[in-house]
């Protein structure tokens, strides 16, 4: 009876092993999702890398915004008002160092309103030169050389005259030194306007062009055929 007993029961646990589940290793079932995963058919519509990167860029300003505004005095608004006042300073800062350029370039005349007279223009020169600020010493000189021609008849005085104006004008009236003329003119446009910087060169050839045109003479026939126009 025992034998048979024991014999039974032993059945009855083979059987209910049978009946249990076999679970399969969780290892290969990871590892072959994630290869059906790496398909590139699952990732056509990932952003690239420069998208990621503008994407980690605009969360970080956001991040950024986020912590200004939790520092800031009355939170966002206290932050939209400090970077108001921020621009606020900004243009002034702006508009006040531009304003010396936007004076130079609108007063893009040789003499201006001034009426002092070739002598004293070519004292002032002289004075540049003495210390070497070679670029004021050209541009005085040049005044005095425009204003010598206006006083001697050459060109009517015209307070709003550029160099080039009067280069050319002069240059109607004594063909000789046209070229001269023009070449002066050009280097009181590029120091006066362009930024650049004169040198003793230019200030001798310009007060030699001076003492020339003080000892030439108008073209007749040049002034007759202005006048004639006129």
């Amino acid at each position: 009876m025992t034998g048979a007993g024991g014999s039974t029961a032993a059945a009855r646990l083979i059987r209910a092993g049978e009946d249990i589940p076999v679970d399969s290793s969780r290892v290969p079932a990871r590892e072959a999702a994630q290869d059906e995963l790496s398909d590139p058919m699952y990732h056509e519509h990932d952003p690239n890398l420069i998208e990621r990167g503008i994407d980690r860029f605009w969360d970080w300003v956001g991040d950024l915004f986020a912590d200004a505004a939790g520092a800031a005095p009355g939170g966002p608004l206290g932050l939209v008002v400090l970077v108001l006042a921020v621009l606020g300073l900004g243009t002034a800062l702006w508009w006040r160092l531009g304003t010396p350029q936007r004076t130079a370039r609108s007063e893009e005349t040789l003499l201006g309103g001034t009426t002092r007279s070739a002598p004293d223009h070519r004292t002032t020169a002289a004075a540049h030169a003495e210390a070497r600020r070679w670029t004021e010493a050209v541009q005085e000189r040049m005044r005095a050389l425009v204003r010598s021609l206006e006083d001697r008849a050459v060109l009517d005085p015209r307070p709003g005259r550029t160099a080039d104006e009067a280069a050319a004008e002069a240059g109607r009236l004594m063909p000789a030194q046209a070229d001269r003329l023009r070449a002066a003119a050009r280097v009181f446009d590029d120091i006066t306007y362009g930024g650049r910087t004169a040198d003793e060169a230019a200030y001798l050839t310009l007060c030699t062009l001076d003492l020339d045109l003080e000892a030439a003479k108008p073209s007749l026939t040049a002034g007759t055929a202005r006048g004639g126009a006129g």
